[in-house]
């Protein structure tokens, strides 16, 4: 081989080899990069994540730390104590073995409100609770319920204190999908726990809430919320209360990618409530109304799906005194689009009886608007409380008058509710928290003092005609 043989060999080599080189370069910058799990989680041990844009980094970081520290030190454990009676397996252990309890332990979070000790938690976090007890930095403190509201599942405690570190609250109606958010709670009985996350989505029904009038406009955040969260904070990147924590949807029972959070605005509506008068003072449109699909457009001869129909309106209810109808179309309220009936019921939940509101709707083809005033639950626009008859002849069961709304809805012309069961008779007839007994023997119970009397004194066979929290009609007999 001549030299020009072999300078041709390796020139061809050494560009081959250049070749390569650039070809092995682009296929490895063209590879995914896999990020690592950790990549996207912050707790309140922060661990800078790495991007190339520092500046930006920096700032993320400063605000979940400082957002951290500040409601953290506002968010409490809850622990609840109650007594519940081991089922017996025979008649004889039922008749001759005496009563057998076993104390239940429970827990969850809650949120400090105020620096004297009100404090706001899950209505499911402290039901059926005789003790509630609250551990915030180490010290305990015994709480009184203040007052609950089942349709939100919200509560709110009082413990005696002063001095202590309060949430600050912001607005949810500010809230924008996608921005960064932090769950502070107590999963699985640990001490105050921070996650990450962002807002997925708003205005969410997951249908979880068993009240006669659930409100659920929800949060959505990919935060990780687990069991003993529930009642703990939902905050902004500063550090803002923006929602209650309150469920998770999961097969399994633990956390599965979504949570749920009852928005603040809410919260503090329910919250101010239930200090100035005891209950939440809720509003009532006075109709059923239901989304808009392909289905019910064509019925009512619309190509808009926007907005939510009117179903059914209730005799002389507001928004019969409004002139609405059934099959007219709401599309905003004051200046709010209406586009699904979670917003309808999120907006009025906002409301307190006597409000007025803007109504805009579509009857027909046109556009129209009406004032509507907004009612309580008995149709009237006075402040209501709530009165509970505790019937001593019944085991000490608590009772109620269902009022006009639900009466209507149930086609009832009276009822009592049951709040509390008590152990006596209603225990041992097996009826339920939240059910309805319209009737006895056929005879209608108008008043609580009047069920009493009646069971106490009944003998033979008793037919109750009762409905259950579902709305379902049930006629249960006993023979005494």
């Amino acid at each position: 081989m001549n030299f020009k043989q072999i300078f041709l060999t390796s020139l061809i080599g050494f560009i081959s080899g250049l070749i390569g080189s650039w070809v092995y370069d682009r296929s490895k910058n063209s590879q995914p990069t896999i990020p690592s799990p950790q990549a996207t989680s912050y707790t309140t041990n922060f661990t800078e994540p790495k991007h190339e844009n520092r500046h930006a980094t920096n700032r993320v970081e400063i605000d979940f730390i400082e957002a951290s520290k500040s409601s953290s030190s506002c968010v409490v454990y809850v622990r609840t104590i109650s007594e519940r009676e081991i089922p017996r397996f025979s008649w004889f252990d039922m008749f001759f073995g005496g009563r057998m309890n076993e104390t239940v332990i429970g827990s969850g979070s809650g949120v400090i409100l105020t620096s004297d000790g009100y404090i706001v938690t899950n209505h499911h976090v402290i039901s059926g609770a005789e003790r509630i007890e609250i551990i915030h930095q180490k010290r305990t403190y015994e709480a009184k319920v203040v007052g609950t509201d089942p349709s939100t599942d919200l509560a709110l405690l009082k413990i005696e204190a002063q001095n202590l570190p309060s949430i600050r609250v912001g607005s949810s109606r500010d809230v924008q999908i996608g921005e960064w958010v932090l769950a502070v709670g107590n999963p699985f009985n640990l001490a105050t726990t921070v996650t990450a996350g962002i807002v997925s989505a708003k205005g969410r029904n997951i249908n979880i809430l068993k009240d006669v009038f659930p409100i659920e406009s929800f949060i959505q955040t990919d935060a990780a919320i687990n069991p003993g969260n529930s009642g703990g904070a939902l905050v902004n990147q500063k550090g803002e209360l923006i929602g209650i924590n309150t469920a998770i949807l999961s097969k399994t029972g633990s956390y599965a990618g979504y949570g749920f959070a009852v928005p603040v605005d809410i919260v503090m509506k329910v919250v101010n409530d239930i200090k100035k008068y005891g209950e939440v003072q809720k509003a009532f449109f006075g109709a059923e109304v239901t989304e808009m699909d392909e289905n019910l457009s064509k019925k009512l001869n619309t190509d808009d799906l926007n907005g939510v129909a009117i179903l059914q309106i209730a005799p002389d209810g507001a928004a019969d005194k409004a002139k609405l109808e059934e099959g007219d179309i709401i599309l905003q309220i004051d200046d709010v689009k209406i586009d699904t009936k979670t917003t309808f019921d999120e907006q009025i939940a906002y409301h307190s009886p006597g409000d007025k509101i803007k109504i805009t709707y579509r009857r027909n083809g046109n556009i129209k608007t009406t004032e509507l005033v907004l009612t309580n639950i008995e149709g009237t626009t006075g402040t209501l409380k709530r009165e509970i008859y505790i019937a001593k002849q019944l085991g000490n069961a608590h009772l109620e008058i269902v009022p006009k709304i639900e009466r209507s809805r149930y086609n009832i012309t009276s009822g009592i509710r049951i709040r509390k069961v008590g152990n006596g008779l209603l225990a041992q007839l097996g009826l339920q928290e939240g059910t309805i007994i319209a009737k006895v023997n056929n005879y209608a119970v108008e008043k609580p003092e009047e069920l009493e009397s009646i069971l106490a004194r009944l003998r033979g066979r008793i037919i109750l005609e009762i409905i259950h929290k579902d709305g379902n009609r049930q006629f249960l007999t006993y023979l005494f």
